[in-house]
């Protein structure tokens, strides 16, 4: 990104309205640069350096915004649809300025951990299937599942479509009638953990995505609940 910027598109990235509605801003607000007072959106200034004041208080710029979701059940993973809930809808308007996207996705019926950013480089290194970055999930079985199941992920199963899966690790909690456990996958394909025990006739109830990398769900987190990453965890991620 540019060093300098047009002020009307620092305050846009801030959250304080379109472009449009920057120059009415302006108008009604007392916005200054380094002390000097400006009306005009098209000034460029540096938001690194530069101080911006808006009515006497400093305000602190970023260009990049990183959440942690607890996604819950119906809505789905995308930025954006003409008919149904997703992820995004459920961001305060502070945030959706970011033009925030999901990296990856969740199925509209699975909870659990889904990161929130506008940084592409970073959702790109997360999601290249050259880089494995290894996704955990809680699953509720519909039958019993046995140390069988945890050979036969060990060395890929095929799925409905032909698709030998890479070497998961599964880890049973529960093996009963329905069955609790977690499942560690280094790729993504479309309904994989479901697909995963179709395979071996068996049927997944529920699911949640607990870890990304050596990121884990905030337990704190309610269902639709989000929060920024700490500056801790942003490192996890980047250098996992």
């Amino acid at each position: 990104m540019a060093k300098t910027q047009r002020l009307d598109k620092v305050l846009s990235n801030m959250g304080y309205g379109t472009r449009r509605e920057i120059k009415l801003f302006m108008k009604k607000n007392s916005v200054d640069v380094n002390g000097v007072h400006v009306k005009d959106g098209s000034v460029h200034v540096d938001p690194q350096e530069d101080v911006i004041k808006i009515n006497g208080e400093k305000i602190h710029y970023r260009d990049v915004v990183y959440l942690m979701m607890n996604k819950p059940q119906g809505v789905i993973s995308a930025s954006f649809d003409p008919k149904v809930e997703t992820v995004v809808d459920l961001v305060d308007e502070t945030y959706r300025v970011f033009e925030l996207f999901p990296v990856g996705r969740l199925d509209k019926d699975t909870e659990g951990l889904l990161i929130l950013t506008n940084d592409g480089k970073l959702a790109h290194e997360l999601l290249a299937p050259k880089k494995h970055v290894p996704k955990t999930y809680y699953a509720r079985i519909e039958g019993r599942v046995t140390d069988d199941d945890g050979d036969a992920f060990q060395k890929g199963v095929t799925l409905d479509d032909g698709y030998v899966t890479q070497p998961a690790s599964l880890k049973i909690l529960k093996s009963d009638e329905v069955s609790e456990i977690e499942l560690t996958i280094y790729e993504g394909k479309f309904h994989q953990v479901k697909r995963m025990f179709e395979a071996v006739g068996k049927k997944v109830t529920y699911l949640k995505r607990i870890s990304m990398g050596n990121l884990k769900l905030d337990p704190q987190l309610g269902l639709g609940e989000y929060r920024e990453l700490t500056e801790g965890e942003l490192q996890i991620l980047v250098n996992r």
